[in-house]
Parts: C-alpha cells; structure tokens; sequence
C-alpha cells in the first residue's frame, strides 16, 4: 500500500511540476520583468515544494505554487529594498578615499556602471569585490545558495563588462 502510494505522489509530482514550471516562470516573470529572477524564483519555489512534500505534506496544488511564487517574490524585493540602503551606505564611504586623477577618473566610470546595473547584480558584486566577502558569505547574505550566489555573480560580471569600456565615452549609457 506505501509503494502505491510513493508512486502515486511521484506521478503527481511530475504532472504539477511539468505542468507548473511554465505557469509559475510566467506568473514571475511577467511581474518582475527579469528573466533570470524570475528562474532563480522558479527554482526555488519547486525547491520549497519538495521540502514540504519530503516532510510529509501531500503535493502541493497548482494555487499553493503560485502562492509560493508571490511570497518568493516579495520577500526577495524586500531584500533588495535592504540591499539597495546598504549599497547608498557603501557609495558614500568609499567615495571618501583620495586617488589620483586617473585613477579617480576609472574608480568613477566603474561605480556609475555599477549603479546602473539591476539592484542584484549590484549588490553581488559589491559584496563580493567592493566588500572582499567569501562566495559563501555573500550567498548568505544574499539569502541563496552558494550556486545560486555564483550564477548571479556570473550574469553581474557580464552585464558590467558589457556596460564598462573606459576607452568609450558612451560605455556607461549601453
């Protein structure tokens, strides 16, 4: 009877899952405008329903992940909410050093590129380069995994490669 009803579940969870994945990336995505937030929330709302089935609840329903999805959402916009006072905190000490006029000059183009990223891509990578924060650190103040953690600052750093040329007058406005 136990066997039986494994198997149930796992028929169960293949169906919400296949049937889900698209409908819950969608629901994100189209309220944060970002796709790879929107997957990285993805993710771990299925991760949240497979903690909660795994401690016994039963598969989750269509309207449990949505209502997962919500909550991921706007709990990692109240993290950005916070992250974005620190990054203001951070600007404003660091700007404070004396250097010489070139290097000011640079030190300047990189922090206008940087604060013209996505509020992530910022706080990733001025945790972890400004900062001098570990992988593992910045992931827990992050509140995500060390992968997760990593795959941000993959996308952050290419993103400010992409927007940061000192050799264009342009480069910050890409």
């Amino acid at each position: 009877m136990r066997l039986e009803r494994e198997r149930a579940d796992t028929h169960e969870w293949a169906r919400l899952y296949d049937d889900g994945i698209r409908q819950v990336y969608s629901y994100l995505r189209h309220r944060c405008g970002d796709e790879a937030l929107a997957q990285d929330l993805t993710s771990e709302t299925f991760l949240t329903a497979a903690r909660t089935a795994a401690t016994g609840g039963a598969v989750p329903s269509m309207a449990w992940l949505i209502t997962v999805a919500r909550n991921k959402l706007i709990d990692h916009l109240r993290r950005a909410a916070v992250e974005e006072s620190a990054l203001r905190v951070v600007s404003t000490t660091a700007s404070d050093s004396i250097e010489p006029d070139g290097a000011m000059f640079e030190r300047g183009r990189a922090m206008e590129t940087l604060y013209r990223l996505a509020h992530q891509h910022r706080a990733v990578l001025t945790l972890r380069y400004l900062d001098g924060l570990s992988l593992a650190e910045t992931a827990r103040l992050l509140n995500r995994t060390e992968q997760a953690a990593q795959a941000l600052l993959a996308r952050a750093k290419a993103e400010f490669r992409q927007r940061y040329d000192p050799s264009r007058e342009d480069a910050v406005d890409a």
